[in-house]
């Protein structure tokens, strides 16, 4: 078995070497498999690029891929058609997911080789989320409530930044997933893998929230509304 982890990032000098170098630390310690830690890199203007072709310079497991177009989705799509490891997946820069999930995560593909698709999760029942501010909170959990009542989502998150699957499910997903550049083709991912009845293990996680980031609920909510509507349509055009 291989694991290749993708990293995607956007200006995230501050974070990237921290979080790689850790990560990287963590690895070979803890991981008994070959592996790579693959830089995703859609469009970043600051000194992030120098950071990362430094990084893979320095570590042999470490991959840098630069895109010019911004948005998760672009950025986790490519990811996965550049991918030959047979475990793929992202996971956020700033490890708010603790890293030992990632041995969990393996042993999950090794013990069960009819699963597919590990989604980790900040709302299941037992995880254990720290440093979450109210209105990210608000906005989450909003979230999952709304994709819980209009798609029947049977995850209990869909943003938690820790998402591995195997080689062929992933290359089907990213195939038949829409053009969607931005977070949401994350959704829109794990929503067709549980229409298409993979099995999936939502897993809970000790996750810590980054204080750097930011939102704004307003702006938040109404491009919720306007990709789950675009979603549904979708959906229901193509009768899934």
């Amino acid at each position: 078995m291989t694991l290749n982890i993708l990293f995607p990032v956007l200006n995230e000098h501050k974070r990237l070497e921290r979080g790689i170098t850790t990560c990287s630390e963590y690895m070979k310690k803890h991981i008994g498999i070959p592996y790579s830690l693959t830089i995703v890199d859609n469009g970043s203007d600051d000194d992030t690029p120098q950071i990362a072709k430094m990084l893979e310079e320095k570590i042999p497991e470490v991959h840098y891929i630069r895109i010019e177009e911004r948005g998760v989705g672009i950025a986790f799509k490519t990811g996965i058609e550049q991918n030959s490891a047979d475990i793929v997946g992202y996971m956020d820069v700033d490890l708010s997911t603790d890293l030992s999930y990632l041995v969990k995560m393996l042993n999950l593909f090794k013990k069960y080789p009819e699963l597919q698709y590990v989604n980790g999760s900040r709302f299941h029942r037992l995880s254990d989320t720290r440093g979450r501010k109210w209105y990210r909170k608000i906005t989450s959990a909003g979230l999952v409530f709304l994709l819980k009542t209009i798609f029947h989502m049977k995850a209990t998150d869909a943003l938690c930044g820790f998402t591995f699957l195997r080689k062929e499910a992933a290359s089907r997903l990213a195939s038949e997933c829409s053009d969607d550049k931005g977070w949401f083709y994350t959704v829109e991912f794990l929503l067709r893998a549980e229409r298409k009845g993979m099995k999936i293990c939502d897993m809970p996680v000790n996750w810590t929230e980054d204080y750097d980031t930011t939102v704004k609920i307003f702006k938040t909510v109404k491009n919720y509304i306007k990709q789950m509507t675009r979603l549904y349509r979708m959906f229901k055009e193509e009768g899934i």
